[in-house]
């Protein structure tokens, strides 16, 4: 009976590692199966970039693809929420970025928030954000809530 604790690979399956440049009598030594010079005989030709990318003095593809716009390297993202979200939370909460994940309204992997005026606004809610659209401010106080900067709940 075949067990967890007794299981085998079937014959064959399991071969030795071809160990190359190890002396002519293994049969893949001297030039390691890579025959004799050029550049694929050479080392990292299979590195992406180089070596496989090269295509015979055609203009490669990565250089031939429009590159469009501009990349930020200091580009900031937001956890974004619109105040007509936050309609069915009970009144009177304290609402922050951690009381929006636990109640799966916002994604993991964002470190900031920024709350927008869509929707409408019945309750009042204290709402700790990064970032506040003027409309949803000003939405959050006509329902008798606060709009506060996160900033002020850590300290």
């Amino acid at each position: 009976m075949t067990e967890l604790s007794n299981l085998k690979a079937p014959e064959g399956a399991v071969r030795n590692k071809k160990r190359v440049g190890r002396g002519e009598s293994s049969g893949m030594g001297k030039t390691a199966g890579k025959g004799n010079k050029g550049q694929k005989s050479r080392q990292g030709t299979g590195k992406p970039g180089r070596g496989r990318a090269y295509e015979g003095g055609q203009m490669p593809l990565a250089r031939r693809l429009p590159k469009r716009g501009f990349v930020s390297l200091n580009r900031v993202e937001y956890a974004i929420i619109n105040i007509g979200q936050l309609a069915e939370v009970e009144a009177n909460s304290v609402v922050d970025i951690n009381f929006l994940r636990e109640r799966g309204m916002i994604k993991k992997g964002y470190e900031l928030l920024k709350v927008l005026g869509d929707g409408e606004l019945s309750v009042p809610l204290t709402i700790y954000a990064d970032k506040f659209s003027k409309s949803a401010s000003e939405r959050i106080t006509a329902a008798g809530g606060q709009a506060k900067p996160a900033a002020e709940q850590q300290a």
